[in-house]
């Protein structure tokens, strides 16, 4: 895993606060995880194929996804239900898209995206496969904190 695979993703988090949430988040200290522990209250999850193979997930405590989807919708939202489940969705669809952009700028084999899956509940485990590294970033914002996690396999070429 390399900072040119992370970095993308990074930059996107900014973009959407600065964009369509109109506020302000701050990165903390990337580090490594093997997946395993459970990262939130709402975990959404998408695929990324091509010539470099991935996951990428952002996980939100509740009271964080609520904030995010309402500030989408511009009205306050008091409950996790669908709407919610949706909103969290299109946001790690956001982020995996621009990011998307910005890998598959020059490249001759363009990344594609997976739908994005939406995890919530208080117990519930997801299964990575057994080697995957993870970079984890967690970041702060006045919407909540939220954890973004990717992992990538360079196919050889």
């Amino acid at each position: 895993m390399q900072a040119k695979h992370i970095n993308p993703f990074i930059e996107a988090v900014y973009e959407l606060f600065e964009t369509m949430l109109q506020g302000k988040v701050e990165r903390g200290p990337i580090g490594v995880t093997d997946g395993g522990a459970r990262p939130s209250d709402v975990l959404a999850i998408i695929g990324i194929s091509g010539p470099t193979r991935g996951t990428v997930s952002i996980g939100f405590p509740t009271p964080t996804a609520l904030a995010v989807v309402g500030r989408i919708l511009g009205s306050p939202v008091e409950q996790m239900d669908d709407t919610v489940s949706d909103g969290v969705a299109e946001v790690v669809n956001i982020v995996a898209g621009s990011a998307k952009a910005k890998l598959n700028a020059g490249s001759e084999q363009p990344l594609d995206l997976s739908l994005p899956t939406v995890v919530r509940g208080e117990k519930y485990n997801v299964q990575y496969p057994s080697k995957s590294v993870w970079l984890e970033v967690p970041f702060k914002s006045e919407l909540g904190d939220f954890i973004l996690r990717v992992t990538f396999e360079t196919t050889p070429k």
